[in-house]
């Protein structure tokens, strides 16, 4: 009796020492980093993996080494030029000493929604509403770096903070969108007025080039002509050379010319000084054509006065 009381009691014991080291035993996963208190002081800080601590002794509060979000809500802020817009962000962080994170301060999560509206306000009251618009890189930077500094002591990194949305009032949305649609439209006119002026100046300088191409084909053929006539007069002079032609011949070719020139119309005809001796050549032309019928039916006839007979006449030269 006495041995199976004290295989009992044995078993309990045994039972009770599994539950203790049961309660001694603790795991830390890969993300979190664990404080560990003895008696209520701080005694060291556990690593990822297995760890052992003493029950009832020892406590060990697991902190989250991975990046966290706070969701800043929707607030009201004034600008620097007093509009009234409403802003949203979201602020990602991560921890980077346990120990602070837990003995600095009681409630992070609040703390850092509470800091990062407050600065927001800060921040985006330090700027005009255009800037706010078109520069949230700047705003999200600035943001970034005072709730960084601020968060220091919380052992806790700001890694980036992002603005959402920023609302101005529905009548200053209306003014934009027509300052906008007035932009819009200007940019319009003067695309539509810069391509007009370039149609006009190319087709000035189509037609600019245009008249050059046919002065250049009016040059060309005028000068193709006259070097045409020019070959022509030369020849024909030279021709005239090599036949050399007596006085004769060159008086009936001034008559054809005169009867170009009256073609006729012409009442008055101006001959000009120097063609008195080609019509004296004339005149002894005419001289042979009257004398040589009569030569013919009678016997030879006096020649007339101050005329000299064909067959006594020089040769020209």
């Amino acid at each position: 009796m006495e041995f199976v009381l004290a295989v009992i009691v044995l078993g309990l014991l045994l039972i009770l020492v599994f539950l203790l080291a049961a309660m001694g035993i603790r795991i830390v996963s890969p993300y979190e980093k664990g404080v560990i208190e003895r008696l209520g002081r701080y005694l060291r800080t556990a690593q990822p993996g297995l760890q052992f601590i003493i029950p009832f002794i020892d406590t060990m509060r697991k902190v989250d080494m991975r990046e966290q979000v706070v969701d800043v809500q929707p607030q009201e802020v004034i600008t620097k030029d007093n509009v009234v817009v409403t802003v949203d962000a979201i602020v990602y962080y991560e921890a980077t000493d346990p120990v602070k994170l837990t003995y600095n301060v009681a409630d992070f999560y609040n703390a850092a929604t509470k800091l990062a509206q407050t600065n927001l306000r800060n921040v985006v009251g330090e700027t005009e509403l255009d800037e706010a618009l078109t520069s949230r890189e700047m705003i999200n930077a600035k943001l970034r770096s005072v709730l960084d500094d601020a968060t220091d002591k919380w052992g806790v990194r700001v890694v980036r903070v992002e603005i959402k949305r920023i609302d101005p009032p529905a009548d200053v949305t209306a003014a934009m969108h027509r300052q906008m649609k007035a932009e819009r439209d200007k940019r319009a006119q003067i695309l539509d007025a810069e391509g007009t002026r370039a149609a006009r100046i190319l087709e000035a300088e189509g037609e600019a080039e245009a008249v050059r191409r046919i002065a250049d084909a009016q040059r060309y053929k005028l000068e193709a002509e006259a070097s045409g006539q020019a070959n022509a007069i030369t020849t024909v002079f030279g021709s005239i050379r090599n036949a050399d032609p007596d006085q004769r011949v060159i008086a009936i070719q001034y008559l054809d010319a005169l009867k170009a020139v009256a073609n006729g119309r012409a009442s008055k005809l101006f001959v000009p000084y120097e063609a008195t001796a080609i019509l004296g050549a004339l005149g002894s032309i005419q001289e042979v054509f009257v004398n040589q019928p009569k030569a013919d039916e009678d016997a030879p006839a006096t020649p007339a006065t101050g005329a000299t007979p064909p067959s006594s006449m020089p040769p020209a030269r």
